[in-house]
């Protein structure tokens, strides 16, 4: 049920005149339970004056604040103890590098370590003379990267995890990819490395927020992607959506529809995470972000319950036509995207796409949040007799309900899953 919103543009104020609803500092926001983590949007320059990246925020910039000397980074201490502020009220409050109009990237994967050095002294647990937000201390970094491709963020990502290991608070990375799989610029870095969660836009695209209803909606490919390819396999996906109808071009829906899209995610796939907003018109907007939160509230909170099927089994040699719904293999039920005579498959260039995951018997299972370290196996400790059943291999893959042998006991597969140790984490 978390909530995640984006802090720092004031895009109602491009957009309206009355002043006092314009952008307000982050720790007006902290008040209440609506959201639960803040990335402060953006670091837009890697490498500035000085060679040392800069920070544009709508109440922090080069343009309207001071800057440290011989650099374009301004020096945005008074927000400290807003920042403060909100940690103790138990938000978290996240660096977001890079934005729709960023000067970012990296030559190098040398040059994406240094830079995460970088940051954790700026931002992060490190020190320098030069910390935008003073002694507030963040609590990790967000990568929205829109452009210029992925060299260097994996050894960035991999950096700011050394350097996070031996720190006495635990530091997160979410990236926040477009819906179109894979994302051009992140999706070798989500592959490469472990990410706490990722925020997918479902606006400004073709798989949409407009378009759940149809077959180019595509959050279970990357559901599909979070249980089977994410090296972290705790990762969450959240469902990334405009605030306000003036937020993005395209994708905004009324609070309604959304929380209705929302709760359907939450109960159809294990990798929901919550819901991402974008931008800050979420509080002007009629409490959007609270709205939201509720909804997801009152569909159970934590915890995931998988589904009963309603579809008829997948026939093989049968034409299906787009729109079609069948289960699969007792572990997911999909959608043609258009005529499909071929095995059902998650993959994103293939004629299927998962609308729901499924298991053979309704199981409750526990997952985990960005805010969390409670994890979740892929297998249950079974009673009955192990006679027949084959031992446990970690090159087999396993659809739901598969049952094998492990350490003297019977274990069923919950899901698809592939050397994931029975009783493992």
């Amino acid at each position: 049920d978390s909530v995640h919103r984006y802090w720092g543009q004031n895009s109602y104020g491009a957009t309206h005149t009355d002043v006092v609803n314009y952008q307000q500092r982050i720790g007006y926001y902290c008040g209440d339970d609506a959201v639960d983590v803040f990335p402060v949007a953006f670091v837009d320059v890697f490498f500035s004056t000085g060679d040392l990246p800069s920070l544009n925020l709508a109440t922090c910039n080069p343009t309207d604040n001071a800057t440290f000397s011989g650099t374009l980074l301004p020096d945005c201490s008074a927000l400290a103890s807003d920042i403060e502020t909100c940690q103790a009220a138990g938000k978290l409050v996240t660096i977001s590098l890079g934005g729709a109009n960023g000067g970012v990237g990296f030559s190098s994967d040398a040059q994406g370590t240094a830079f995460a050095q970088t940051i954790w002294d700026l931002f992060l647990g490190g020190s320098s003379s030069t910390r935008p937000f003073g002694s507030a201390v963040l609590d990790g970094v967000d990568l929205d990267i829109e452009g210029g491709g992925g060299t260097g963020y994996a050894a960035f990502v991999t950096e700011i995890r050394s350097l996070a290991s031996g720190a006495s608070k635990q530091y997160y990375v979410t990236a926040a990819p477009q819906c179109v799989f894979p994302d051009a610029s992140l999706g070798s870095v989500i592959n490469a490395v472990d990410f706490d969660a990722i925020y997918v836009q479902f606006y400004n695209n073709p798989c949409g927020l407009p378009f759940f209803e149809t077959t180019t909606w595509n959050f279970g490919v990357w559901d599909n992607w979070a249980r089977t390819t994410s090296p972290n396999p705790n990762v969450k996906v959240f469902l990334g959506a405009p605030a306000a109808s003036l937020a993005a071009g395209t994708g905004y829906q009324d609070l309604a529809t959304l929380s209705s899209y929302a709760v359907q995610m939450r109960q159809s796939f294990p990798s929901f995470g919550g819901v991402m907003l974008w931008y800050g018109q979420a509080y002007v907007n009629d409490r959007y972000d609270l709205g939201i939160k509720n909804a997801l509230v009152a569909a159970g909170g934590t915890g995931f319950t998988f589904p009963a099927c309603s579809a008829p089994a997948y026939v093989a040699g049968t034409a299906y036509s787009g729109g079609s719904k069948v289960s699969y293999d007792g572990c997911a039920m999909f959608h043609a995207k258009y005529y499909a005579d071929d095995v059902p498959s998650n993959d994103p260039n293939g004629d299927w796409s998962a609308s729901t995951f499924l298991t053979t018997t309704s199981t409750s299972q526990t997952t985990t949040t960005v805010t969390s370290t409670t994890t979740s196996a892929s297998s249950s400790p079974t009673s009955g007799s192990c006679a027949g059943i084959a031992a446990w291999s970690s090159s087999v893959a396993y659809a739901g309900g598969s049952q094998v042998t492990y350490n003297g006991d019977l274990w069923t597969s919950l899901y698809w899953s592939q050397a994931s140790t029975p009783g493992g984490q």
